[in-house]
């Protein structure tokens, strides 16, 4: 909703930050039924909520007020007809509330009629005298148009002309009338109204002083006008309110345009007002959120109050109902209404229905797990465990089916339809209905069992291939969001002793510009960084000031209270999003001394590094970290430098399960380099690079594990929240800055451990953990023989057994999907 120039002019010169504040509440209330006011403070409408308080002014929030036709102007005459036209008389005051009310859909009319357009037109002083007249005789007739039927209202006295181009103003003087187009249905999208499709464009006006005479007018806020030449307003927020004023530009097109023209709002109704409703809600808007782009749309919960009483068919891009509870008779009309005009809808374990189906309740599938087969608009298969609700689509006798392609059904002798895409009229409306839990994630509290759990976290990633499929079809874009902007490093410090020693080094270092440069990219060392720094993945700057260090998801004290090391992770180059971690270090390995353990820690990266050539994803909520580590080439470890993977592997497992209670947390490590959830999923990953230089190994460990981030398949979190559900207990969610520490304080011991007793002091405890024990796997290809595996070897390499035959070690045969396949053996000499 775009505020009325004048009045941001008048009120919000109060400084960048509460204009700030205005522009954010703005675009976060985009398109909701709400208006702004800003007024004294002792003249805030009653029931408003106060957003902003400054200088004795406040900027309020309050519920919209509907508009009815009849009480602005005087009905005159009609025409019936397609479109069906009436004629009014208003002031200008009623006018200008006819209009904006129109653009804000608070427009009411009788017999269900919905206006389309307004327009000012003149009239003979003549001809206006006999229709008034005719009307002061008898009430204007108003004929109920057909459904599909569009329709025009007129006149006004003393009115507002028609905005253009090269008019913008104010016009009185001249008598004139108003016309209007309505239609007999349910408000529809933009692109529906008129005789054809009109192009939406923002209202601008460039004649604030003249809005400024209009002392107590009810023009608060404009939202979208369906009117012929009006320029476009610049979507550029970040400009100044003076400049956009005066400015006329070129029609742009805006971050959260669509190609139905409707205002990017998803809709959820849960049904009525309830603590279970507003789960379900909340549940929805999660997955939502995990599917589409949430700077792209917008999700509101529909109350039904709302739903009832409000004009919501007009701004909604897709209704998701998501409730089992019977749709009140009124609401359903609505609903079917907006199907007509275009509109989509999503069902979720719900009672709505159409095309043809009835939902019928099958008991014996009520919250159980169970195989899905679901076929994508191009009738490719996905199979999938789901929790189904109990309820099954069946057809009604007599009933003439029309489907789509998205289909659903159970992979059972009945083959019960759970998912159907039903389409709806001629103007394109569809709903797609489902009666499986694809909202739900798989540590719901209804899930039931550990096999549950297992089974659908196992589909979780094939669950949001289903979900984004029905979205899309719904004409929803669940496109990748846009890559994070880069953030400048921070160098932090773990430990106070090694704070002066690593600046002293750093002084003696780095260049006359303050650059350290490397071959994979330059570290630019700065007191500050200010907003004319350029951050570019091959030239980031390192703040060294660490005062008045803050970060939600980086909490340095935590980090260093659970960092017990002598070496390891000491100095710390700290980043909210950067490329990779692994490139950090890259100028620094080499040259700082040992004991300052270098470490790099980021929030996101943009460009993750995985075995091979593979991506490494890397969400919000992983640990993603670089430790340096220095190992003498004549050493135990030195001699068996594969087994670095094996340790920080290791290191992330025993990090968990050491802790009191998380013993039996199920987290395990995959040889070589991966940590698992049982033997079912992969929850985080290992690289490793080294480099001889003369007597010395020097080795970035790099490390990314899930640890929050539930979707789209598993996290350590989400490990310890099934074991709390299945044990009764409530063991604490764990931080990823807490788990760094510890993983790199259980990495240091274990190395001195293995330097000190060789592979036999750390097997025992790798062992324990991993999860090959008695597994079988085949040589060469699947086609080879069957071995089963047995332990690892001197250099950490894995040990096969086939029956009748001896021990042997094999190696991986350099694919990158899969070390466990094609298993090798390696070449005698």
């Amino acid at each position: 909703m775009l505020i009325t120039l004048c009045y941001l002019y008048l009120w919000a010169r109060w400084g960048c930050r509460p204009l700030a504040l205005v522009r954010t509440t703005v675009r976060r209330l985009l398109a909701s039924r709400c208006s702004f006011t800003f007024c004294g403070a002792g003249a805030q409408p009653r029931g408003a909520r106060v957003c902003l308080s400054r200088g004795g002014r406040v900027f309020c929030v309050g519920e919209t007020q509907i508009v009815k036709w009849s009480d602005c102007c005087l009905p005159l005459a009609c025409r019936p007809g397609d479109p069906y036209q009436l004629i009014a008389e208003a002031s200008v005051d009623d006018f200008s509330k006819l209009g904006v009310a129109f653009m804000e859909d608070r427009l009411q009319m009788g017999n269900g009629l919905v206006p389309q357009k307004i327009i000012s037109v003149h009239l003979h002083e003549s001809t206006l005298k006999e229709l008034k007249d005719q009307a002061s005789n008898k009430q204007a007739q108003i004929i109920q148009p057909n459904p599909e039927s569009s329709v025009e209202i007129k006149p006004e006295q003393d009115a507002m002309a028609h905005i253009g181009k090269d008019d913008s103003k104010v016009l009185g003087k001249e008598p004139k009338q108003v016309q209007d187009n309505t239609s007999g249905r349910e408000p529809s999208g933009e692109s529906d109204r008129g005789a054809g499709s009109v192009e939406h464009y923002h209202l601008h006006l460039s004649s604030c002083h003249e809005c400024l005479e209009l002392e107590n007018s009810t023009i608060e806020s404009v939202r979208f006008a369906s009117a012929e030449n009006i320029p476009d307003l610049p979507y550029d927020y970040s400009s100044s309110l003076e400049s956009v004023a005066d400015e006329i530009c070129p029609k742009k097109e805006g971050r959260r345009s669509n190609i139905t023209g409707k205002a990017p709002n998803i809709l959820v109704y849960v049904g009525p007002d309830s603590k279970e409703a507003l789960d379900r809600c909340q549940q929805v808007r999660a997955v939502l959120a995990d599917c589409v782009d949430t700077d792209c749309y917008t999700v509101y919960q529909l109350q039904e109050e709302s739903a009832l009483r409000d004009p919501w068919l007009d701004n909604c891009l897709l209704l998701v109902i998501a409730t089992k509870e019977s749709i009140p008779e009124v609401l359903y009309q609505k609903v079917m209404a907006y199907l007509s005009q275009g509109g989509k809808v999503l069902g979720l374990s719900s009672s709505f229905i159409s095309g043809g189906f009835q939902v019928t309740s099958k008991g014996t599938l009520q919250k159980t797990v169970q195989n899905l087969v679901f076929s994508r608009a191009d009738c490719s298969e996905v199979k999938l465990s789901v929790l189904t609700s109990g309820c099954i689509y069946e057809e009604v006798p007599g009933d003439q089916l029309s489907l789509g392609k998205l289909q659903g059904h159970l992979d059972n002798e009945d083959k019960d339809r759970t998912i159907v895409q039903v389409p709806f009229g001629t103007c394109g409306g569809v709903a797609v209905l489902c009666q499986v839990h694809l909202e739900l994630p798989p540590s719901s509290l209804i899930v039931q069992t550990q096999e549950d759990f297992d089974l659908l976290k196992s589909s979780n990633c094939r669950r949001y291939e289903v979900l984004k499929e029905i979205l899309t079809t719904l004409g929803l874009s669940c496109e990748m969001r846009q890559v994070p902007a880069l953030t400048p490093l921070r160098l932090l410090s773990a430990a106070e002793e090694t704070w002066d020693p690593f600046m002293q080094w750093l002084g003696k270092h780095v260049d006359p510009e303050g650059v350290i440069q490397s071959s994979k990219l330059c570290l630019k060392f700065v007191s500050s960084c200010t907003s004319d720094i350029e951050i570019t993945p091959s030239c980031i700057p390192v703040v060294t000031d660490s005062e008045g260090f803050s970060s939600e998801n980086f909490n340095l004290e935590i980090y260093r209270q659970n960092l017990q090391t002598e070496r390891l992770g000491k100095i710390i180059l700290f980043a909210e999003v950067t490329p990779t971690t692994m490139n950090l270090l890259d100028g620094l390995m080499f040259k700082t001394p040992q004991e300052m353990g270098l470490i790099a820690i980021a929030v996101r990266q943009t460009q993750g590094q995985g075995r091979g050539r593979n991506a490494w994803l890397s969400p919000m909520g992983c640990a993603l970290s670089t430790v340096l580590v220095s190992i003498p080439l004549r050493s135990q470890l030195g001699q068996r430098i594969p087994f670095v993977q094996h340790l920080m592997s290791l290191a992330v497992v025993e990090a968990v399960r050491s802790l009191p209670g998380y013993q039996d947390i199920n987290l395990r490590v995959k040889w070589p380099n991966d940590i698992y959830y049982s033997d079912l999923m992969k929850l985080g990953g290992v690289l490793v690079n080294s480099t001889l230089m003369g007597e010395t190994f020097y080795i970035l460990i790099g490390c990314g594990v899930n640890v929050t981030n539930s979707n789209p398949t598993i996290c350590i979190n989400d490990l310890v929240t099934e074991y709390n559900k299945q044990q009764r207990v409530d063991l604490k969610p764990l931080r990823a800055d807490f788990l760094i520490a510890r993983t790199v304080t259980q990495l240091e011991k274990l190395i001195d451990t293995f330097q000190d007793k060789g592979p036999n002091g750390v097997l025992p405890l790798y062992y324990k953990y991993w999860v090959h024990s008695g597994q079988q796997v085949h040589l060469g290809s699947m086609e080879g023989p069957e071995v089963s595996i047995v332990g690892l070897d001197d250099s950490g390499f894995l040990q096969v057994h086939q029956e009748g035959s001896e021990v042997v070690t094999v190696h991986p045969d350099g694919n990158s999907f899969d070390m466990l396949k094609n298993l090798i053996l390696p070449k005698q000499h």
